[in-house]
């Protein structure tokens, strides 16, 4: 390895943002996801030895941080407003030890049910006995079935759980959170608070759940016919004046292509007046489900030296297909002429916030043609909305992935247009997050081209802790009208992508 500095204490040393210092502009934080189930459903932290040895591993690589879920399923598991913090105690105290930093997700959502989960975490037992009683509190398809992953965003200011709205009860955790972890914000350990806002953690409704029988590349369906979204939408469009429209029903099934149904195919409902409409209310109500929650932790975490961030999901299938049918069931209306992602990216800017995108290591030729997938122009749009925007734009892989190419592409879109030996490159990510810690990671071969991945992110500086070191966190400005909003709904070029990365792997 080319070593060009001595020791981050020379870093420590200097007065200048590491920022904007040349060459060190060009360094982009690596964090590794811990496994799903470091902490127990029973809420235990087992393996405690061999855990430690992994996080010494990495810490040698020189990677910067972890990121882990922390499950609201297990904290406040027994009752209203009983937290028990102890395990996660432990496990931010060994990972402060090994000297890493800490991403924390406040997970609102159940483990288990998604892509790569192995692990079955639920929603806390007495939230799930309210939706016993009434189960319109879940996401709800048009078939009835009940998805228990994530409570509806209708129910967001409902005082439906023993007195207490959802919102109410996602405010209440994050400040029990902040005042049990209170020294591992003060020092520095917990530097990111990844607020979790749909299930997956991600920001958009759970239209291709596998617990439903969802497979790829299917275009998945709309979610919200419980009987406070579907209200709230007869409400709308009674005042947009047309009491007579309905929830679609032409949308077609789960595992449906686009042209199969009546909604997504050639000249289909999408591009009705009803259709916009549609369209326009299911979307705008998931970007006001994020921003009132983004408040809600900013309001917590403001004055702490921490980035506050929001997920969102890389639906890369059908994206080249003119209806972008599973973004749209998602909630993300995006479209040739229409911009799906700027708004959410503006959203996000009046809380400080980083928005977190996944699929970044996917390349087109990975996948199938008759998916009309599209995950590079997909990556290259919303980086360029965030960064028009001026946010923070980080980083996941979408699935596991060991392999030079998949590494050489997140490298990509780290520093699309290379490294700027003069100072900091015109564009790069605020940071990534590798996905995940597992036993594979550490087999020999996989792990030595994991440490020159993680050296080439770095721009190959070595390890700076400084590098992630957060200025206080502002409070939100101002509520944004949704009017204003829209305005991102304009489509702007992307920015320009070199073919390859110049820091290969």
């Amino acid at each position: 390895m080319q070593t060009q500095i001595s020791s981050p204490l020379v870093l420590a040393q200097t007065k200048s943002p590491l920022t904007h210092s040349i060459p060190m502009a060009n360094y982009v934080p690596l964090f590794v996801m811990l496994p799903l189930g470091v902490v127990t459903r029973e809420n235990e932290f087992p393996n405690e030895a061999k855990f430690e040895q992994q996080l010494n591993e990495l810490k040698k690589a020189g990677v910067d941080g972890v990121m882990v879920d922390v499950w609201w399923g297990i904290i406040e598991a027994k009752a209203p407003k009983q937290y028990d913090w102890s395990s996660y105690v432990k496990l931010f105290q060994l990972v402060r030890k090994c000297g890493l930093r800490i991403q924390a997700i406040m997970s609102f959502h159940q483990c288990g049910g998604n892509v790569g989960d192995a692990v079955y975490i639920p929603i806390p037992e007495w939230v799930l006995s309210v939706g016993e009683q009434d189960s319109d509190v879940f996401y709800t398809n048009k078939s009835g079935n009940r998805n228990p992953e994530y409570l509806s965003l209708g129910v967001d200011n409902l005082p439906l759980f023993q007195g207490r709205t959802a919102v109410e009860m996602y405010s209440d955790f994050m400040k029990s959170f902040k005042e049990n972890m209170s020294d591992f914000l003060e020092d520095g350990t917990i530097i990111d608070i990844e607020v979790g806002l749909g299930p997956a953690g991600e920001l958009r409704y759970p239209s291709y759940p596998e617990t439903q029988g969802w497979v790829f590349p299917g275009v998945g369906e709309f979610q919200c016919y419980d009987k406070y979204m579907k209200q709230d939408f007869k409400a709308a469009a009674a005042k947009a004046g047309h009491p007579e429209w309905d929830l679609p029903d032409d949308a077609g099934t789960y595992n449906d292509t686009p042209e199969k149904t009546g909604f997504f195919g050639p000249n289909g409902t999408y591009q009705t007046e009803k259709g916009i409409f549609f369209l326009e209310w299911y979307s705008n109500k998931l970007i006001e489900h994020g921003d009132q929650i983004l408040d809600q932790a900013n309001q917590v975490f403001h004055g702490c030296r921490v980035r506050i961030a929001a997920k969102v999901s890389g639906i890369h299938w059908w994206y080249t297909d003119d209806s972008h049918a599973c973004e749209l069931t998602s909630g993300y209306y995006n479209m040739k002429d229409r911009d799906g992602y700027r708004p959410i990216a503006r959203m996000i800017s009046r809380h400080y916030g980083t928005l977190n995108f996944t699929c970044l290591e996917m390349r087109n030729s990975e996948q199938s043609a008759d998916a009309k997938s599209a995950p590079e122009q997909l990556v290259q749009q919303v980086l360029s909305g965030g960064w028009t925007e001026k946010i923070d734009v980080a980083g996941e892989n979408a699935l596991s992935r060991y392999d030079r190419e998949g590494y050489n592409q997140i490298l990509l879109n780290v520093r699309p247009n290379r490294v700027n030996k003069n100072g900091p490159p015109k564009y790069k990510m605020a940071g990534v997050t590798y996905l995940r810690q597992s036993d594979e990671l550490f087999e020999a071969n996989n792990f030595e081209i994991f440490k020159l991945f993680v050296q080439k992110m770095h721009a190959d500086w070595e390890y700076c802790r400084e590098m992630t070191d957060l200025p206080s966190l502002e409070r939100s400005k101002p509520k944004i009208p949704i009017e204003k909003l829209l305005e991102a709904t304009k489509p702007i070029e992307t920015f320009p992508w070199d073919g390859e990365t110049d820091m290969s792997v």
